[in-house]
């Protein structure tokens, strides 16, 4: 459940009108509910509550320093990718005990930031990693507490550009090769190996890959006690997958209550890498109707809806191909039509629903974008010199502004003119 809901044919954000904050900020914005972000998280992280775990959310999802300030006070962690995630973190508020550092190109500075910082984990994705972290960590006089991340080779029947745990994907090191590996980096002296990782995708909408790639992990994980190696930590990843149309996820109870019984006996703490399920449906995005417009071809015609968020603001539909719910900001009864909803973007690719039977809108009309809360705002970027959008959340009759929208004077910054190209 989220907390967008019509009260007298208006959209609520909790207990504020939409229309009200569009008034004061302009569009399009990404709009959160703060009391929608902590249901969810709790939800999820309560039905682990009996075992020994710690919820890392997956910062690349949604990575607004307040929402991560907000995960960090329910007790959650963080789990990260880059340098710049990673200093996110910690200026929200995170323990760094409770980071853990994904991603298979780490470069030699973001380790050693990592080690510096005293994180929980790196989840090591190659051999070179492995040698270039031994190296990191002897210049600094410091050991680095690893778990290496095995690709089991399961198929989580997802969208294939969100798949991470077959045996074509880039990322983890094949479950049958890495025992090599975790035999190599016992016997280094600043390496100190911690657990084992596994991530199979996102947006699932399945328990059976959760449990059929953890029951490899156990196998794995009794192979490697065989071998003297002691494991402390299985990270589980994330990728439990919500609503956008008519997928059916499971509850997040119904996952922990199926993980917790496959994980058995095993004496280890369990870390899951929640985002989309946390975020996803805590989030819209607001916009506004530029024009409509039909053009005409023979006997044919086609509708649309040109508004003022365009495929850098939310690039999933165009990237993806992926559905994204729209609604009125006022609900209309005005007759429906097909129609293309799409943005500025001078690119035929540019836009957030196709085919879509929607009512009839005007100019100046508001549109909210639902389930826009994960991988919305961290994927946008300036293209067509675009500032990007501005960040807002709600808590109650209040909001605040959590991410002021740029300008395009910031577009330029940090570029230059060189004296060579000078007009004389």
């Amino acid at each position: 459940m989220n907390h967008f809901q019509y009260k007298d044919g208006e959209l609520f954000c909790e207990d504020i009108p939409v229309a009200v904050i569009a008034q004061e900020v302009g569009t399009p914005f990404y709009l959160y509910s703060k009391a929608t972000l902590t249901r969810h998280f709790q939800a999820f992280d309560s039905g682990f509550a009996d075992i020994d775990h710690i919820t890392c959310f997956a910062v690349k999802s949604c990575s607004n320093i307040a929402v991560l300030s907000l995960f960090s006070g329910l007790g959650g962690g963080a789990d990260i990718v880059s340098g710049g995630e990673l200093f996110r973190a910690l200026q929200a508020g995170m323990d760094p005990r409770r980071i853990i550092y994904s991603g298979v190109g780490k470069g030699e500075e973001e380790l050693r930031y990592g080690l510096k910082s005293g994180i929980l984990l790196f989840n090591v994705e190659s051999e070179q990693e492995l040698l270039r972290l031994q190296k990191v960590a002897a210049d600094m006089g410091v050991t680095a507490p690893i778990a290496f991340r095995v690709n089991p080779d399961v198929d989580p029947k997802t969208h294939a550009y969100i798949s991470t745990g077959l045996a074509k994907n880039k990322f983890g090191i094949p479950i049958d090769e890495a025992l090599e590996l975790y035999v190599q980096a016992a016997e280094m002296e600043h390496i100190k190996v911690m657990g084992v990782s596994c991530h199979i995708g996102s947006q699932l909408t399945l328990i059976s890959p959760f449990v059929e790639a953890l029951r490899k992990v156990k196998a794995f994980v009794g192979r490697l006690a065989e071998k003297g190696i002691a494991i402390n930590y299985i990270d589980l990843g994330g990728g439990v997958g919500i609503t956008y149309d008519d997928e059916e996820p499971p509850h997040p109870q119904e996952y922990a209550k199926a993980i917790i019984e496959e994980l058995g006996g095993l004496k280890a703490t369990l870390i899951l890498e929640p985002g989309r399920v946390i975020v996803g449906n805590a989030g819209i995005m607001v916009t506004e109707v530029q024009y409509t417009k039909t053009n005409r071809g023979g006997d044919k015609e086609k509708n649309f809806v040109v508004v003022d968020a365009g495929m850098n603001d939310l690039t999933r539909p165009s990237l993806y191909g992926a559905y994204h719910s729209i609604q009125p900001v006022q609900e209309k009864t005005t007759a429906s039509q097909l129609v293309d909803i799409v943005g500025p973007i001078c690119e035929t690719g540019d836009f957030l629903a196709q085919d879509r039977v929607f009512p009839q809108v005007e100019q100046g009309d508001l549109l909210a974008v639902m389930s826009a809360g994960a991988y919305g705002f961290t994927m946008a970027s300036n293209y067509n010199s675009r500032p990007r959008a501005a960040e807002v959340m709600v808590s109650g009759e209040r909001f605040a502004v959590i991410r002021e929208r740029e300008t395009i004077e910031s577009l330029i910054k940090g570029e230059a003119i060189p004296e060579f190209l000078e007009k004389k």
